[in-house]
């Protein structure tokens, strides 16, 4: 039996008053006890961060606005900022139905096409609720973070074609990915393809490729689901980050053009894009895109603040004196309302630049000399060796001495230089300084040496000495792909290593120490985790509201 309506907290956006009181006076009729009205997006963003419902309902374009109802419902769900349990309902015109399913789908919500009745408007919410409850066993394990639990539920929903299997099959799929079963998450995607073509089975198949370390074959799929699926942004999202692993930075670039096109609004695509084109080497491109998205997005649970640090770097370069200020204002108060070491981080980097831009010379040297220190910290992530680099490099344009300076590139680049993007992405903070581009090159030259002789000691049946070569330069360097590849050396060879158990440790302690599994570049992604392109908004760890109050008590009174 479903819960009656009395018990929901519904939120209406919608910027028509017209509209919007058709909406809530259906609502009303249906019985919904608490309704809210928002005539904007932002301030609904603000109140969907801040609060929780348990039906939204918004209109999907608004008069005076740049951003969509659909942009909201992408960047909400994609930082997983609504509970499982939240059933969004977009309204829209028969026009852009594509685009909203393509949206609803991805959310597991619903739309509705105008004009609509009463009766069609609380059919949507039951359908949307009557799914989530199907699947309510599943979720409740991946709430209690009892992934491998729900993983073999979707697996068996999906093996028994139980109502809503094909979900079930993508929820089970997305685990996988991040529970790091590429192989199986690639297997289960291509199981949902054969029994019934769906973009986003095709689209999984491309991130399980991509993150299981193939590039190449992820940009084929890619191809041939953007031919077929040209309005599906998903596709652009994964397809530029495969294209940025590989090097690729114009074409990534304009990729994620494609991706902003689509979604003008989308504050995480405007970041993508703008750092993209920043390291691309399109620098008023980048400003103007990050700039875009600092406008519409600062206080946004998904804004990155790294940005306000490329920004500041630009303004340094145009001696923009104001612009550096405001970019600090921004970050102080980017900092004021979360105190993360991180923000304090950043904040630092804007403040050597202010001094550097004042003529404080022996305030800017302390300040880089101070930072340089930490670069052997694990807390030292490749964001902070770009900032400093970067840094390095504006004290070099205007002839300040830092005669450490050789050395410290050179240490950077051994521990970051990991893979051919990660080294164009830090060779790019040094842009205008020839000698120091040369040793960011140099030193990925070195790692990949050091690896192959390695390898080769595997190949020739030492693969003891292969892992030690590893990790002997892997603690001296720190960098992720020297550890990491000890770690896959030991697990292949396993039984030929006399001293594996010893080496497990060594090895483990240097991954869990420096996080060398999880690198990864920041392309306005840093900031926050949720829904990767194309996936699902997963819940893990979700707490419900202190107050027993809303649906969501009512359905567990019940029983359901």
């Amino acid at each position: 039996m479903e819960p009656d309506l009395y018990d929901a907290r519904a939120l209406v956006i919608d910027g028509n008053p017209q509209s919007r009181s058709i909406i809530v006076g259906q609502l009303r009729e249906a019985g919904v006890g608490v309704i809210v009205q928002c005539t904007r997006l932002i301030d609904a963003r603000t109140k969907l961060e801040m609060g929780t419902y348990d039906v939204v309902i918004s209109e999907q374009y608004f008069e005076r606005e740049n951003i969509t109802g659909q942009d909201l419902l992408d960047d909400l769900r994609r930082n997983q900022l609504l509970p499982f349990y939240t059933v969004f309902v977009m309204v829209t015109s028969e026009s852009s139905y594509s685009k909203v399913a393509e949206a609803a789908e991805s959310a597991l919500d619903a739309y509705l096409l105008k004009p609509h009745t009463a009766a069609g408007l609380v059919e949507r919410i039951r359908q949307a609720r009557v799914r989530k409850q199907a699947l309510k066993e599943i979720f409740t394990a991946i709430e209690a973070e009892r992934f491998d639990d729900a993983g073999e539920l979707c697996k068996q929903h999906f093996a028994a074609r139980k109502p809503y299997w094909l979900y079930a099959a993508r929820i089970g799929a997305e685990l996988m990915l991040r529970n790091g079963h590429m192989a199986d998450a690639e297997k289960l995607y291509e199981a949902v393809v054969e029994a019934k073509t769906l973009p986003w089975a095709k689209l999984g198949v491309a991130r399980a490729q991509l993150e299981a370390g193939y590039p190449q074959r992820a940009t084929t799929t890619l191809e041939g689901l953007i031919e077929t699926e040209p309005g599906y942004t998903d596709a652009y999202d994964v397809m530029g980050r495969a294209q940025f692993e590989l090097g690729n930075f114009k074409n990534a670039l304009a990729t994620f053009k494609m991706s902003t096109q689509l979604t003008p609004s989308s504050v995480n695509r405007l970041l993508k894009h703008g750092m993209m084109a920043w390291y691309a080497g399109e620098r008023d491109e980048g400003v103007e895109l990050l700039d875009r998205a600092t406008r519409i997005g600062l206080d946004s649970k998904l804004y990155d603040a790294q940005a306000l640090v490329l920004l500041a770097f630009a303004k340094l370069d145009n001696n923009d004196q104001r612009g550096l200020l405001r970019c600090r204002g921004h970050l102080e108060h980017l900092r004021d309302k979360n105190p993360s070491a991180r923000n304090q981080r950043l904040l630092e980097v804007i403040e050597a630049l202010q001094a550097i831009l004042d003529y404080q010379t022996a305030r800017a040297l302390d300040e880089v000399r101070r930072m340089a220190k930490t670069i052997a910290q694990p807390a030292f992530d490749f964001e902070s060796a770009s900032n400093l680099l970067a840094l390095m490099t504006r004290l070099a344009a205007r002839s300040i001495q830092l005669y450490e300076v050789d050395a410290a590139v050179d240490t950077m680049a051994m521990r970051f230089c990991t893979s051919r993007a990660l080294t164009e992405l830090l060779a790019c903070a040094a842009v205008g300084r020839s000698d120091f581009t040369d040793r960011v090159h140099a030193a990925h030259a070195q790692i990949l040496k050091l690896t192959e002789q390695a390898m080769t000691l595997s190949l020739k049946g030492d693969p003891q000495a292969a892992v030690i070569s590893l990790l002997e330069a892997g603690e001296q360097t720190l960098n992720a792909k020297l550890i990491e590849s000890a770690h896959l050396v030991l697990q292949r060879y396993e039984a030929r290593i006399p001293d594996h158990a010893a080496l497990r440790l060594q090895a483990q302690g240097l991954r869990e120490r420096y996080r060398t599994a999880d690198i990864h570049a920041g392309l306005g992604e840093q900031a926050h985790t949720g829904r990767a392109a194309g996936g699902l908004s997963l819940p893990s760890g979700y707490k419900p509201p202190a107050k027993n109050e809303g649906l969501l008590a009512s359905m567990n009174a019940m029983g359901t």
